[in-house]
């Protein structure tokens, strides 16, 4: 089954995480799998074919939460192109794009791999991933090695990258995507799960009763994955697309537009390229000092500190 619809300019609801009463009074992260009807892909041969997964608040159907599709399909459209997404699973992402039945992916971490056959977008987001476990667990850890001995769901298929799958000791439990994981985690199959930031934000913005009740969240991140727009190296016009992409995206950091659809206030974000964070409110104003919260778009590294011997 998939889902293939056009980019809506209706705002999506504020929250990105839905709870719900479970067996056990357990709860869960509502990650929008619904039964759908399926419908004919659009056959405008000048239209872009995208497709994605369903993992939110990045990717998901329109009734769901997809703030990484509608980034990239608002800098689309404001740049003339038109395009469409399809949801599916991860794993036929990434066959039709092989394959030729989708032109790219709105949301998709950069490879080398992956680079031999897409041309990607400068970066749009950044994922940075924190460790989640159950009411009094320790999730402190500054790095994967800490967890040595410990099972850790993540989800199957995802490039992770070796600062997560290479961690030595640590036995990774692989998931469905986040909903599936979540599960485990409080059923004490797992002893964590990685998630990413901006999910635990806004968990712990509109669902901080629930959420601090069950879960403890680390606010280390374990590892940073950028976020990019990939198109197929052999899609006619892919390398002006990519720029025509890239110059709208910078121009919705500057007006606001970007917060707006992230649905974070202010966001900090080097936009002149100097290596200096500017602020730019839900307006059109750019200031020098964050008025209330402010989303760091691509956070800053910490200092490192030598391996444990």
């Amino acid at each position: 089954m998939r889902w293939t619809q056009q980019r809506s300019n209706a705002p999506k609801p504020a929250a990105i995480l839905r709870w719900r009463a479970a067996k056990r009074r357990a709860f869960h992260l509502a990650v929008g799998l619904m039964v759908l009807p399926t419908l004919a892909m659009a056959t405008d041969p000048g239209e872009l074919h995208l497709a994605s997964d369903t993992w939110p608040p990045f990717t998901d159907t329109p009734e769901g939460q997809r703030v990484a599709i509608e980034l990239v399909m608002t800098a689309l459209d404001r740049a003339g192109i038109s395009a469409s997404t399809t949801i599916v699973d991860w794993k036929d992402v990434e066959v039709g794009i092989r394959n030729g039945t989708y032109d790219g992916s709105a949301a998709m971490w950069r490879t080398e791999k992956r680079d031999e056959n897409l041309i990607f977008s400068e970066p749009y987001l950044e994922n940075r991933l924190v460790l989640v476990g159950r009411k009094g667990s320790d999730v402190a850890a500054a790095r994967m090695s800490d967890l040595s001995g410990k099972r850790v769901a993540a989800v199957g298929r995802y490039a992770y990258g070796d600062a997560i799958t290479g961690a030595v000791g640590v036995y990774f439990i692989k998931g469905r995507n986040d909903q599936d994981d979540l599960d485990k985690l409080l059923a004490g199959d797992v002893d964590y799960m990685l998630i990413d930031e901006l999910v635990a934000r806004y968990l712990l913005s509109y669902q901080k009763d629930e959420a601090t009740a069950k879960l403890e969240i680390g606010t280390t991140p374990l590892a940073r994955r950028t976020l990019h727009l990939a198109i197929r190296r052999d899609v006619p016009g892919a390398a002006e697309i990519i720029e025509e992409f890239n110059r709208e995206i910078l121009g919705m950091f500057t007006d606001g537009t970007y917060g707006k659809i992230l649905q974070v206030g202010s966001i900090l974000v080097d936009i002149d390229g100097d290596g200096l964070d500017e602020l730019v409110t839900l307006g059109d104003v750019v200031g020098q000092a964050p008025p209330g919260t402010v989303y760091d778009v691509f956070g800053k590294e910490p200092e490192t500190t030598p391996e444990k011997q």
